[in-house]
C-alpha cells in the first residue's frame, strides 16, 4: 500500500475516534469525561491540525446537539487549545468566532455555559493575545457595560499568572490601565454606573466562591475611580459603593480593594469618605447592637460594615506607598477603634489582622519606618493580646495565631519600642496560645466535622514559625544579653510545664532561638551573658525528660549554647557559622529569620567546621559538664539555684533530674561557691517535698560536698530552720556531718554559736536586729546539738567533744534559767510552748542525753536515781544541781575528769560569768577526785581559787571560799571531822524530827567532805544507827537516813567492807521494800541507796538494774530486783526472808502487799526453806494479803496473787502433812 494512502487511512481512523469521543461525551460520567479529555489532549499533541479540525467540524456538522453538549465540548477545546505549543490563523479566527458567539448566550445551564464558552477564548489568548485584547477593549468602551462573560474573561486573565507569559502580562496590565483611563467619562453616565454597581452587588450562588469577574470588577472600578480627576464624583461613586450590603465576605473585600485603588490617587477623599461612613446612623447603630430577637435582612446588611471599614484602610495603607508614614497613627487609631467597638467574631477579627497585615507590609516597604515614631502601637498591641487570649484554646481552626504574631514581629522593629512590663505580657500571653494548645491529634479531632477542615499540621506549624520568628524579631531589635535573658525568662515557665507536649514546644522554640543567635551572630561579643546559668540548668534537667524529642532537642540545645558562650567569653577559637542546610535563609513577608521546621538533630558530623562542634556528639552528662567549665562563678550560682528549685516540683523525672544536676554542679564547682547558706535554706524548703530517695539523697550529699568548704555558711544557715528541729532539717544535719573532719567542724560551730548568749531585746518591728538573731541561733545550737547527739554521724565527734559539750550544757543550762526570769509570758505564747519544749527543758534534756549516749551513764544514773536533774530547773539549786554532776564523775572515777579539768582551766578565765560559774562549781567537787594532781597541782589550784575571791559574783567568791575549805589543802581536818561524827550520832534520838533529818544531813556533809578519807573505823556505827530509821514512822527520817546510808556506802568503795559488808546486806530487803514506800522522797531515796548497795556489791548487769530503778513499775520490773538479790547474796537467804516476813506485819498497806509478793517469789523458787522458817502467823498474813492483792486494780497484781494463794495453800498442805 503506498505510503501516501497508509497515512490517510491513520488520519481518517484517528479522526473518526476523536469524533466518536466528541460524540461519547454527552453521555459520559465525570470520571470518564476526565478520560476522554486526556485521551484527546494527547492526540492533539501528536495531531493538532486533526483534533482542531475534527473539533470545529463536530460542531458545523451538529447544529443541533444539545447545550450541555456544547458545554463539554468547549471543556475539551479548552484543553486542547491550551495543550497546543502552535495553531494555525484559520482556527484561531473560528474558535475566536465560537467562543464569542457562545459567551454571551443564555441557555438552562446560565453561568456554567458561558463560563465555558469564554474559558475558550482565554485558552485563545495564548496564540492570539493582540486580537483577543483587541476584542476585549472594544467590548469595554462602546459606552454600554460590559457583558458578564466578558468581565469574566477579563477576571480570569487578571488572576491567573500562568495564562499569559511577562511580555504579555505587562502589555495586559498597560490595556487595563488605558481602558480604566478611557472609562472615566462613564462614571458619570447613570446607566453605565448603575449597572457597574448592580453587576458588584448581585449576589452569587454561594456567596462564599470567589467569581472571577467580580474581583475584576472591583479592581477595575478601583482603577477607574483612581484615574478620574474629580474629588466630588469619586467621592460619590465610594460613598455609593459603601452603603451597598456588607453581608458577605468577598463583597467586604472587593469594597475595600476598590477603595485602596482610589487612596492611591484621593487619599484624602478616600480618608474624609471612609471618616463620614463610619459616622453615619448605620454603622453606629451596628456597633454592640446587633439584635438579639433574631437578624432580618437589614441587619445582615450592616452587622459588618465595621470589617468592610477595617479592610479598606488597610488597602488604603497599601496604596498609599511612600505617603503611608504621616497617615499610619490615624489609620492605626481607626482600626483600634472599630476592633473595640464592634461587636466581637471571626469576621471582625479576620478582617483585623488583615488590615493590619496589609498595614505593616506598607510599613516594612518604606525606608524611612525606623525613624518614624508612632503613638499607636502601644494600643495596637493591646488589641492583638486581646485577640490571643480569646482564641479557643483548644482549638486551632484559623490562620489568627500566625497573623497576629507576624504583626507583633512587624511591630517590634517601629519606634518607640516596647516597655518591659508590656512586652512581658505580651510574651506571656503569645507562649500560653501557643505552648498550651492541645495535641495535634486533639486538635484534628476537634475539626473533623468541619466540611472543609483545615490542614492542622500545616496550621500548627505556620503557628509556631511565626512565634519563632517573633521571638527572633525581638532579639534582632535589642540584641543584648539582657534581652536574651528577658525572653528566655518567659520560655522557662513552659521548659518546666508538667504537660510533655508543652515542655517540646517550649524546648524547640528555645533550641531554635539559640541557633538564630549562633547564625546571626547579633549579639555583643564584649557584653556577658547574663544568669544564662539558669538556662543550662533547664536544658540540663530536660535532657533527662522521659519524652525522647525533649532529650534530643534539650541536648542539642545545650550544644548551641555551648558555641554561645565560647563566642561570647573570647575563647581562643572561634565557632564558624554552619552550612546553609541548617539555616533557613530570609524569605517572603513574615517568614522566621530561623525556621522552626528544621530537624532537632545534632548536624551532620561532615558538616560540622569547628572544634566546638564536637560538643553535639557529646552525651548529655559530659555535654553540660563541658559547659560548666565555661561558666562564671555566678551562672555557676545560677545554675544550682535552678537545679534546687526543680527538687520542689510535682514531677519526679524533673525532681530526679534536678537532684542529680545539683550533685553534679557542687561536685565541679562546690569549693568555690559564695552564698552557700542560701543554698541550705533553699535545699531545706524543698526538701519535704521530694518523694524520690534517691533524689532526697542526692540532695543530701550536695550539702555534704557543700559542707567541706562551707561549714560556718552553712551551720549558721542551718540554724535559722532548727527550732524546731524537723525530719527534714535533722537530715540535713546529719549529711553535713557526713564526714568525719566535717562532723568535728560541725559541733566546734555549734559550741561556738551556743556561747553566742545574749538576753532576748523586744525588737520594734517584725525583723529582728543582729542581737536577737544571735539569740535565736544560741538556742538553736542548743536544740540541734541535743538532737546530733543520737546521730550516727556524729557519734565519735560528740564522744571527743564531751568535755567542752559537758561545760557548755552546763553554762548553756544557767543562760536558759536566766531567760525564764527576763521573759515574760506574750499572748498567746502559752500554746506555742505547749506545741515545742522550752529552751529550759530543752537545755536540760541536752545535758541528759550527752551522759546518756557517750557512755557516761553511771553519772546519768546517780542524778536519775537521787532526783538531782531537779536541781537544774531553778536558779536558786542550779549550783546544788552541777554539784551533784561533778560529784557523781568523781564517786564513779570519770575518764573525762582530766579533759574537763583542762576546758575547765580556760573557763575559769572566761569574760562570760555563766562560765565561770560551772567551772568553779565543777572545780570545788572534782578536788575531791584522786586524778585532780595531775592536771591541777594543788599550789595551782589554791591560786585559782584564789583568784575566785576577787570575782566580780558574789556567788564565784563563796563558791571559791568553800573550794579553799577543802580536806586537800587541810589534812588536820580529817581527824576534825571524824571527832565530830559520835557526838552527830547520839543527835539522831532526839525527839525533834527537824532536828534529826539535819543531823542526819550534816553527818553526809561530813561524810562527803573527808573525801577518800572516809568515816574510818566510825563507818559501822554510821551504818548501824542509819539503818536503825529505816523503818521510822517519820518520812523524813526515812528519806533522811537512806540517803546516808547511801552516802556511806559510796565512800566505801575499793576499801575493805568487814563488818560493815553484813550492815548493807541487811539493808537490801528494807530498801527494796520502800521502793513503793508511800512518801515519794523516800521512795526515790531507797532507790538511790538500794542501787550504790548494789554497786558496792559488784551487782550485774548495771545498766539494766539502774533502768530498772529508775523507770520500770511493772511486776516483771520487781521480779527482776529479786532475782537480782537472790542471786547476789544466796548466802544470806534466811534473813531476807525473816526481814520480808516482818514486813506482813507492817501496818502500811503498800509495804505489806511489797512483802508478799518478795514472799511469793521466794515460795515459788524455794518452797520448801519458806515451809520451814513461815509460821502459821505468817502463814495466815499471807492468805490475806494475797486475798487482798486479788481485787488489786493491776490485772498482773491480781493474776499472780491467785497464783500464790493456789501455790501458798499447796505449800501448807505439805507442811501439816
Amino acid at each position: 500500500m503506498p505510503k501516501e494512502h497508509k497515512m490517510f487511512m491513520e488520519e481518517a481512523h484517528n479522526a473518526a475516534i476523536c469524533f466518536k469521543m466528541l460524540r461519547d461525551i454527552n453521555s459520559s460520567d465525570p470520571l470518564h469525561l476526565k478520560y476522554i479529555i486526556k485521551k484527546i489532549k494527547d492526540m492533539a499533541q501528536g495531531s493538532p491540525y486533526l483534533v482542531t479540525e475534527t473539533i470545529h467540524d463536530y460542531f458545523a456538522d451538529n447544529p443541533e446537539i444539545s447545550n450541555r453538549h456544547k458545554f463539554r465540548l468547549f471543556q475539551v477545546l479548552k484543553n486542547v487549545i491550551g495543550a497546543s505549543d502552535v495553531m494555525e490563523d484559520i482556527w484561531k479566527r473560528r474558535f475566536m468566532q465560537l467562543a464569542l458567539e457562545n459567551m454571551t448566550k443564555s441557555t438552562e445551564l446560565e453561568d456554567m455555559y458561558q463560563n465555558a464558552a469564554s474559558d475558550v477564548l482565554v485558552a485563545l489568548c495564548r496564540h492570539s493575545w493582540p486580537e483577543v485584547a483587541q476584542h476585549l477593549e472594544t467590548e469595554f468602551l462602546t459606552g454600554v457595560f460590559p457583558h458578564r462573560s466578558v468581565l469574566y474573561v477579563m477576571g480570569t486573565l487578571s488572576s491567573h499568572e500562568e495564562l499569559l507569559n511577562r511580555e504579555d502580562r505587562a502589555r495586559w496590565e498597560n490595556l487595563l490601565a488605558q481602558v480604566a483611563a478611557k472609562s472615566v467619562p462613564f462614571l458619570n453616565t447613570d446607566m453605565w454606573s448603575r449597572e457597574l454597581l448592580s453587576a458588584l452587588t448581585t449576589p452569587s450562588r454561594t456567596q462564599q466562591e470567589e467569581l472571577p469577574e467580580k474581583t475584576f470588577l472591583f479592581t477595575f472600578y478601583g482603577m477607574v475611580l483612581q484615574a478620574e480627576e474629580e474629588s466630588t464624583t469619586v467621592r460619590a461613586h465610594l460613598q455609593s459603593l459603601l452603603e451597598t450590603s456588607h453581608q458577605w465576605s468577598k463583597q467586604r473585600e472587593g469594597i475595600a480593594l476598590t477603595v485602596g485603588l482610589a487612596a492611591s490617587r484621593h487619599l484624602n477623599d478616600v480618608w474624609a469618605i471612609l471618616d463620614q461612613f463610619g459616622r453615619s446612623g448605620p454603622i453606629k447603630w451596628s456597633l454592640h447592637s446587633f439584635s438579639l430577637k433574631g437578624p432580618t435582612s437589614e441587619d445582615l446588611r450592616w452587622k459588618w460594615a465595621s470589617s468592610t471599614i477595617l479592610l479598606a484602610y488597610g488597602q488604603v495603607a497599601a496604596s498609599a506607598k511612600a505617603h503611608i508614614l504621616p497617615w499610619v497613627d490615624n489609620i492605626l487609631s481607626r482600626m483600634i477603634f472599630y476592633f473595640r467597638y464592634s461587636s466581637w467574631d471571626e469576621t471582625l477579627k479576620q478582617s483585623f489582622l488583615t488590615a493590619n497585615l496589609r498595614l505593616m507590609g506598607a510599613i516594612s516597604r518604606n525606608e524611612g519606618a525606623h525613624s518614624y515614631e508612632f503613638s499607636q502601637i502601644s494600643e495596637l498591641l493591646e488589641c492583638l493580646m486581646v485577640l490571643m487570649e480569646k482564641e479557643p484554646q483548644d482549638a486551632l481552626c484559623t490562620e489568627s495565631r500566625p497573623q497576629a504574631l507576624h504583626i507583633i514581629s512587624s511591630l517590634c522593629k517601629l519606634r518607640p519600642p516596647m516597655d518591659t512590663h508590656r512586652k512581658s505580657r505580651l510574651l506571656s500571653t503569645c507562649l500560653r496560645s501557643v505552648f498550651a494548645l492541645p495535641l495535634l491529634d486533639a486538635l484534628e479531632k476537634h475539626t473533623c466535622l468541619f466540611l472543609e477542615p483545615p490542614n492542622i499540621q500545616t496550621l500548627y506549624s505556620q503557628t509556631t514559625e511565626a512565634l519563632d520568628c517573633m521571638l527572633q524579631s525581638f532579639i534582632t531589635q535589642s540584641p543584648t544579653a539582657e534581652e536574651l535573658h528577658f525572653l528566655l525568662s518567659h520560655l522557662y515557665v513552659w521548659l518546666a510545664s508538667e504537660k510533655a507536649h508543652e515542655r517540646q514546644r517550649a524546648v524547640h522554640s528555645c533550641v531554635t532561638l539559640l541557633k538564630f543567635l549562633n547564625h546571626k551572630r547579633c549579639l555583643d561579643p564584649k557584653e556577658g551573658l547574663k544568669r544564662i546559668g539558669q538556662l543550662v540548668g533547664m536544658l540540663g534537667i530536660l535532657c533527662q525528660d522521659p519524652d525522647r524529642a525533649i532529650q534530643r532537642s534539650s541536648l542539642e540545645g545545650v550544644g548551641h549554647l555551648y558555641q554561645l558562650l565560647i563566642r561570647q567569653k573570647g575563647e581562643t577559637f572561634q565557632v564558624e557559622s554552619l552550612t546553609s542546610k541548617e539555616f533557613s535563609q530570609p524569605g517572603a513577608e513574615g517568614a522566621p529569620l530561623w525556621s522552626s521546621e528544621q530537624k532537632a538533630t545534632s548536624p551532620d558530623p561532615q558538616e560540622l567546621a569547628s572544634p566546638t562542634d564536637s560538643i553535639f556528639h557529646l552525651e548529655s552528662s559530659q555535654a553540660l559538664k563541658e559547659t560548666m567549665r565555661h561558666l562564671l562563678m555566678a551562672e555557676v550560682t545560677d545554675l544550682i539555684w535552678t537545679a534546687i528549685s526543680g527538687l520542689g516540683s510535682s514531677s519526679p523525672f524533673r525532681v530526679q533530674a534536678a537532684a542529680e544536676l545539683l550533685l553534679a554542679v557542687i561536685h565541679q564547682h562546690g569549693a568555690k561557691l559564695e552564698t552557700v547558706a542560701n543554698m541550705g535554706r533553699g535545699i531545706h524548703l524543698r526538701l519535704c517535698s521530694v518523694r524520690i530517695p534517691q533524689a532526697k539523697d542526692n540532695a543530701l550529699s550536695a550539702i555534704t560536698l557543700l559542707a567541706r568548704n562551707h561549714t560556718p555558711e552553712l551551720v549558721a544557715a542551718f540554724l535559722d530552720f532548727s527550732m524546731p528541729l524537723d525530719s527534714h532539717a535533722f537530715r540535713l544535719w546529719r549529711a553535713l556531718g557526713a564526714e568525719q573532719p566535717v562532723s568535728r567542724l560541725v559541733l566546734a560551730m555549734l559550741l561556738a554559736w551556743l556561747q553566742e548568749r545574749p538576753l532576748p531585746t523586744r525588737a520594734s518591728n517584725s525583723n529582728p536586729n543582729p542581737k536577737e538573731k544571735n539569740y535565736l541561733r544560741s538556742l538553736a545550737a542548743m536544740n540541734t546539738l541535743l538532737e546530733l547527739q543520737f546521730a550516727r554521724e556524729f557519734k565519735k565527734a560528740v564522744r571527743e567533744a564531751y568535755p567542752q559539750l559537758l561545760l557548755a550544757l552546763l553554762t548553756q543550762v544557767h543562760y536558759t534559767l536566766e531567760l525564764n526570769l527576763v521573759t515574760e509570758p506574750q499572748r498567746g505564747q502559752q500554746a506555742q510552748e505547749a506545741a515545742m519544749p522550752s529552751p529550759q527543758s530543752t537545755s536540760l534534756e541536752a545535758l541528759k542525753s550527752l551522759l546518756s549516749t557517750t557512755g557516761h551513764w553511771h553519772d546519768f544514773a546517780h542524778l536519775e536515781l537521787q532526783g538531782a536533774w531537779e536541781h537544774f530547773t531553778s536558779i536558786s539549786t542550779y549550783a546544788q544541781g552541777v554539784g551533784l554532776l561533778a560529784r557523781a564523775m568523781v564517786q564513779n572515777h570519770c575518764r573525762q575528769i582530766k579533759a574537763v579539768l583542762s576546758w575547765l582551766l580556760r573557763r575559769m578565765q572566761s569574760q562570760e560569768e555563766r562560765e565561770r560559774k560551772a567551772a568553779v562549781l565543777v572545780l570545788t567537787e572534782f578536788l575531791y577526785s584522786p586524778v585532780l594532781p595531775e592536771v591541777l597541782p594543788k599550789q595551782s589550784a589554791l591560786t585559782l581559787l584564789a583568784q575566785g575571791l576577787r570575782d566580780e559574783s558574789p556567788d564565784i567568791r563563796v563558791w571559791s571560799l568553800q573550794g579553799l575549805g577543802n580536806i586537800l589543802f587541810h589534812p588536820e581536818k580529817e581527824r576534825l571531822l571524824r571527832g565530830q561524827l559520835p557526838p552527830f550520832l547520839n543527835g539522831f534520838f532526839q525527839n525533834s524530827e527537824p532536828v534529826v533529818v539535819d543531823i542526819m544531813g550534816t553527818v553526809s556533809d561530813v561524810l562527803h567532805r573527808l573525801g577518800t578519807h572516809g568515816a574510818g573505823a566510825q563507818s559501822l556505827g554510821v551504818a548501824i544507827n542509819a539503818r536503825s530509821f529505816f523503818d521510822d514512822e517519820r518520812d523524813r527520817i526515812r528519806a533522811a537516813a537512806m540517803a546516808l546510808f547511801g552516802d556511806l556506802v559510796a565512800t566505801m568503795e575499793g576499801k575493805e567492807l568487814s563488818g560493815l559488808r553484813t550492815q548493807v546486806y541487811q539493808s537490801m530487803v528494807p530498801l527494796l521494800l520502800h521502793l513503793k514506800d508511800k512518801c515519794p522522797k523516800v521512795a526515790m531515796q531507797a532507790k538511790f541507796a538500794f542501787y550504790r548497795c548494789a554497786l558496792l556489791l559488784g551487782w550485774r548487769p548495771r545498766h539494766t538494774l539502774f533502768c530498772t530503778l529508775a523507770w520500770e513499775q511493772s511486776l516483771s520490773a520487781r521480779h527482776f530486783l529479786w532475782t537480782c538479790l537472790m542471786r547476789a547474796s544466796s548466802e544470806e537467804f534466811s534473813i531476807h526472808l525473816a526481814q520480808a516476813l516482818s514486813y506482813l506485819h507492817s501496818h502500811h498497806q503498800h509495804m505489806k502487799t511489797w512483802a508478799a509478793l518478795f514472799i511469793g517469789y521466794t515460795i515459788c523458787y524455794h518452797p520448801q526453806a519458806v515451809s520451814r522458817m513461815v509460821s502459821e502467823v505468817d502463814t495466815n498474813l499471807l492468805f490475806c494479803t494475797f486475798e487482798d492483792l486479788k481485787k488489786d486494780p493491776e490485772p498482773g497484781v491480781r493474776e499472780f496473787a491467785t497464783r500464790q494463794l493456789s501455790f501458798l495453800r499447796e505449800v501448807s498442805e505439805g507442811r501439816q502433812q
